[in-house]
């Protein structure tokens, strides 16, 4: 992948340059094991690293500085601009010990956000980047904050991220857990940046769910449950093809 580096200022590639190195490094490492495992066969043509406000505010309006399309990735390795994004979506909330786990998030928390990107390009997920994905984006949205997490953190990290993003669920719930999880689409993104977080985390702790109780550990028979699905007609909703339409009530 080739990388594409679209600062305004030469103080901020500087700045950056080692936190994308150390990243470049780790995602080949990471690259490897979709390519073994997860079906990775065609890589995205490059990363544009940025700053958290030109991802957000000039080449999209998304709200989180992280996305990618069939060719490209964008990125910031602003880790400081995370910390900050991840205190706005508390809006306000006074726990210490949430806000002390994103006030100190590390630069190998900030990494998984990088591999979830990479890992929307496996050709196990059967919706294209230029398709209307409106009826199962929380499969692949938690398949893509899942795999990445498992493989990048060490398992106090990886309970910690389930155990924060457990109890968010919880006290965002009355505000935002109104719809059924299938209704993450599209629309999701004009939202607030909590109410979009919101169903981040529940797409994470249902394919959590999915692989470790569910399907005990086999993360492939979780994809093919989904491709039965898929190839089925999807037929119905997807939580209550999984059996966990109720979850989050």
């Amino acid at each position: 992948m080739k990388q594409i580096y679209a600062f305004e200022k030469v103080e901020d590639y500087m700045k950056h340059q080692p936190v994308m190195e150390f990243f470049m490094s780790r995602l080949s490492l990471y690259q490897r094991e979709l390519e073994e495992h997860y079906a990775l066969t065609e890589l995205p043509k490059g990363i544009v690293w940025t700053t958290a406000e030109l991802a957000t505010e000039t080449f999209s309006t998304v709200p989180i500085p992280a996305y990618t399309n069939k060719d490209l990735i964008y990125f910031t390795p602003d880790i400081e601009a995370w910390r900050s994004l991840f205190l706005r979506q508390l809006e306000g909330l006074e726990d210490p010990e949430i806000e002390s786990f994103y006030e100190t998030i590390s630069e190998k928390h900030i990494f998984s956000i990088l591999g979830h990107e990479l890992t929307h390009h496996l050709d196990l997920f059967p919706d294209e980047f230029d398709e209307e994905r409106e009826d199962s984006i929380w499969f692949e949205e938690g398949m893509c904050e899942f795999l990445p997490r498992k493989a990048m953190l060490d398992e106090h990290e990886f309970n910690e991220f389930t155990k924060v993003e457990t109890e968010l669920v919880a006290i965002f719930k009355e505000k935002y857990g109104k719809h059924s999880l299938d209704y993450f689409g599209q629309a999701s993104y004009k939202g607030s940046l909590t109410s979009i977080m919101y169903d981040y985390w529940r797409s994470f702790l249902a394919v959590k769910y999915l692989v470790e109780e569910w399907a005990n550990g086999d993360t492939m028979k979780v994809f093919q449950a989904y491709h039965d699905w898929h190839y089925k007609g999807r037929k119905q909703p997807l939580t209550d093809y999984f059996g966990i339409s109720r979850m989050f009530d």
